[in-house]
């Protein structure tokens, strides 16, 4: 009777631990987006770009060719690989209204012909996200949260906000700047003077007078200007290079989540 009881707590437990086992040899659980540690790159860059209704359909491809352009453009290559690092991370924002941002290319890392070829190619195959009102404000904090989640450590961060009008949609756009430039990022802007009729804007002469009050502000901050939709590739280009091969003078900065 011993010797069948032992018998059935023997087979008991192994039964037991042959249960256990997969449960004890399970893989650790995965660890959440964005613990990963940083990538240093030279630059993190948001490209945030106004696809608001005064942007018709011909000024909208005119926008897209010319980032695409711009990013795989030799010169803009070669700033990149001039730093430090010689790598930067960039991401392409389309915004509208206060409530309309979207992240159309996310975080990249480029420091080639090839990975600017890559990013050029998701700017051109994605659909237009927006159009309607223009909010620049809404555009300036829907990128710098951002930079709280991406893998990349920079010694700048930047927004680029290129638009062909002012904020009429979202809170005041020098609230969203000071907010910006208090954590340490730069917003640099690309006023497109819009000289084509259309019935939901009109031109903007002074267009870029406003985004210097109103819109740029940070280290090294600058306002390009595009004196219409046909300008746009060389002015973005001339930006673009500006911005990439502008001295690191500040020491890495805190991540924002971190500031806050």
């Amino acid at each position: 009777m011993r010797a069948w009881r032992a018998g059935v707590t023997i087979w008991a437990v192994a039964a037991l631990l042959a249960f256990a086992g997969p449960v004890i040899a399970q893989a650790p659980t995965p660890p959440t987006p964005g613990a990963a540690k940083t990538i240093p790159v030279d630059l993190e860059l948001v490209l945030a770009v106004d696809v608001s209704r005064s942007i018709d359909a011909d000024e909208f491809e005119l926008q897209r060719q010319g980032y695409a352009r711009a990013i795989v453009n030799p010169s803009v290559i070669g700033a990149i690989q001039s730093g430090a690092i010689g790598a930067i991370a960039v991401a392409y924002v389309e915004w509208s209204g206060a409530d309309q941002q979207k992240t159309v290319v996310d975080w990249t890392l480029i420091r080639d012909p090839g990975s600017a070829q890559d990013f050029a190619a998701a700017i051109l195959a994605a659909p237009r996200s927006f159009a309607a009102y223009t909010s620049i404000s809404g555009a300036i904090d829907y990128s710098m949260r951002l930079f709280e989640t991406n893998r990349y450590e920079g010694s700048r961060q930047v927004i680029d906000v290129s638009g062909d009008g002012s904020n009429n949609s979202g809170r005041p756009v020098w609230l969203a700047r000071d907010a910006a430039i208090e954590v340490g990022i730069t917003i640099n802007g690309l006023a497109i003077i819009n000289d084509r009729p259309n019935p939901f804007s009109r031109p903007e002469p002074k267009l870029d007078d406003y985004y210097k009050e109103n819109v740029i502000g940070g280290s090294g901050a600058f306002v390009g200007i595009a004196e219409d939709f046909t300008s746009f590739a060389s002015a973005i280009l001339s930006k673009l290079i500006k911005e990439v091969a502008a001295a690191p003078d500040l020491p890495v900065r805190t991540r924002l989540a971190g500031a806050r």
